[in-house]
């Protein structure tokens, strides 16, 4: 089933018509019109479509939100064409429009119509800050070999999607139920499933033979949240920053010179890895220090959660290779511990743990040692394989290969030697991909290619900071080894600079951040409850930054302004205010979690009042 990828909307006084438009610009035979004042929808109803209405052209519908004020439509106003996988086409959200169904605010008070203010503040926020990529004919929600399984499945595609990673799925309800509960009124063509992650798409060309490289990240809709806000694992096994990576080749049937059993057809070959927060109960609370205080909590429920997601990804993968990234001493040393007495304690087969200490084993610039991960899961990945298929111009499918297991790979925040590692394991993958189908000779290497390389290089590292981005706020660390192959100073000096950023967004803004996510994944507003994005603080609180400020500013004056910086009265001005510095930056350094920038809507259960309330385990339990 093809979605409707243009529609013509009429905004009329009393409703919204949707009119579908066919690839040769005529209009189709049917509409849906949503009803404003009560927000039902109805396929086929007289359209309304007033001299007077306002006339865009939308290519689809993200989904509808309910506010204070009522509900609003979110719609695509303008997208961008990412490039073309086979038959399909990819296409990333552009620009968007938040069209609100009631035209009457009479009902809100005065501070209400200010709480609707701040969130639609927060839903603009999140919808400009993600990276939404969808397509009408291609299941984007799966990888080719999910998508391979589902070929006989007659189910419309918001149905057949993966759930998972369907980021628009509870906004998309009023069309899903209304399919749902009236037989005689489909809705599924105007279902538009969309997922938030990393989407890149690229003509290459090795040895004179053309073929499409592609990269996508589809990042996880349950336990969403920003980098020390939400870590770990919930008591239905989901973990947090889940994302599932996908890279894909694309060539002509019988680019090798061989016959094809499939004349005219297409190879598509894939490779797929996950990277997830450690699955078990654990946080490292902010308290404007640089490395928050690592807890590990002592969650009776923990073992149940950690086999839970194992077998969860298991269900979805295959085989579990495991590679933990943290370092074994330090801070993140317990971290180690816990995760391997876990899987030691889970004793399955099918979850095989390696703990490659990244810092310690590439210190001194050794990069190039990432490598002995690949030794140490040689036969394992071999044997794992990837996903090989023919498909003719006729929708006919050969499948010659399946991948049978997957790459599993974290560290702390499962974002910067994470990224490192999985490009490392996606490079391996790709040159024996790239030889099965005679791309590449026997014995050659992509990496003698400069253009692919450089191209292969790139899109990895732009992945990185994608993913870097939805989760602490700024690029990926140790992107320069992925774009050149080396470590730099200049890289290293980039890093410090978004490593500052970070602190500053992760301590400061990311409270914003997170309610952004959860207004748009979970949060129920109620009207009759008091208003949750309020700051409760005492004004002292709140004042001290600003009185830090002001005597800074007090101490640089009585520098630069009086023409006898050293006269007495000078002296005393400036010691007074550099006493309330100090007893300022003090007071606010003992009190850091109050000065914390935390999320409003759903706060965190583990926090209270800027501080840690449920006791931390006892490590030696882990």
């Amino acid at each position: 089933m093809t979605l409707y990828s243009t529609f013509k909307l009429y905004t009329g006084a009393d409703a919204f018509t949707l009119e579908p438009i066919r690839s040769d610009g005529s209009a189709a035979t049917e509409n849906l019109v949503i009803d404003r004042s009560s927000g039902q929808v109805q396929l086929n109803s007289p359209a309304s479509k007033p001299s007077s209405a306002e006339v865009i052209t939308i290519f689809g519908v993200i989904g509808f939100v309910r506010l204070l004020a009522g509900e609003y439509m979110i719609v695509i106003t303008d997208r961008t064409k990412l490039g073309r996988l086979g038959e399909h086409d990819i296409y990333k959200v552009k620009d968007y429009k938040v069209l609100p169904l009631s035209l009457n605010k009479s009902a809100l008070t005065q501070a209400q119509i200010g709480e609707e203010a701040s969130y639609l503040s927060l839903l603009h926020a999140h919808l400009q800050s993600g990276h939404f990529n969808f397509s009408y004919t291609y299941e984007v929600t799966h990888t080719l070999q999910r998508q391979s399984a589902l070929k006989d499945n007659t189910q419309p595609v918001w149905e057949r999607a993966d759930e998972r990673f369907f980021w628009n799925k509870r906004h998309l309800s009023k069309f899903i139920e209304h399919t749902k509960n009236n037989k005689d009124q489909n809705l599924s063509n105007f279902i538009l499933p969309v997922f938030n992650g990393f989407a890149e798409i690229r003509s290459a060309e090795i040895n004179k033979k053309p073929f499409t490289f592609a990269l996508f990240s589809r990042r996880s809709r349950h336990r969403v949240g920003t980098r020390y806000f939400s870590r770990g694992v919930d008591p239905q096994g989901n973990v947090s920053n889940f994302n599932e990576t996908e890279q894909i080749i694309v060539a002509d049937a019988g680019v090798d010179g061989t016959a094809s059993a499939l004349p005219g057809g297409k190879i598509f070959l894939s490779h797929v890895q996950t990277r997830g927060s450690i699955p078990i109960y654990w946080t490292q609370v902010n308290n404007i220090k640089y490395t928050p205080k690592l807890q590990i909590f002592d969650n009776p429920d923990t073992e149940a959660s950690f086999r839970k997601h194992f077998e969860v990804q298991k269900g979805f993968y295959g085989p579990q290779l495991v590679v933990n990234l943290i370092n074994k001493t330090g801070y993140e040393g317990p971290m180690g511990v816990a995760f391997k007495n876990r899987v030691e304690a889970m004793n399955d087969p099918d979850v095989k743990y390696h703990h490659f200490d990244f810092h310690h084993e590439c210190s001194k610039m050794r990069w190039h040692r990432v490598s002995l991960l690949l030794d140490h899961f040689h036969d394992d990945l071999v044997a794992q394989g990837y996903f090989k298929a023919e498909i003719s111009k006729e929708g006919v499918e050969k499948i010659d290969q399946k991948q049978t297991s997957i790459v599993r790979t974290n560290c702390m925040d499962c974002l910067d030697r994470t990224n490192v590692v999985q490009s490392v394991v996606s490079r391996w993958a790709l040159n024996r991909q790239l030889r099965d189908i005679g791309i590449l000779g026997a014995d050659e290497k992509f990496e003698t290619f400069d253009q692919f390389e450089s191209l292969f290089r790139n899109v990895w590292a732009d992945n990185a900071d994608v993913i870097s981005c939805a989760y602490s706020g700024t690029g990926a660390l140790k992107t320069d080894f992925t774009r050149t192959g080396n470590r730099t100073k200049a890289g290293a000096l980039q890093d410090f600079q978004n490593s500052v950023v970070r602190y500053v967004k992760n301590n400061f803004l990311d409270g914003n951040r997170q309610d952004a996510y959860d207004l748009f994944l979970l949060y129920e507003i109620d009207p009759s409850a008091p208003h949750p994005l309020v700051d409760k603080r005492t004004l002292e609180t709140k004042a001290l930054p600003a009185l830090i400020l002001v005597s800074f500013v007090m101490i640089l004056a009585s520098i630069v302004i009086p023409e006898d910086s050293m006269s007495t009265a000078v002296i005393l001005f400036a010691s007074f205010w550099l006493a309330l510095i100090s007893y300022s930056a003090t007071t606010l350094l003992a009190n850091g979690g109050q000065y914390v920038n935390w999320p409003r809507l759903v706060p965190l259960p583990h926090v209270s009042a800027g501080k840690l309330k449920v006791a931390p385990g006892n490590l030696k339990n882990e």
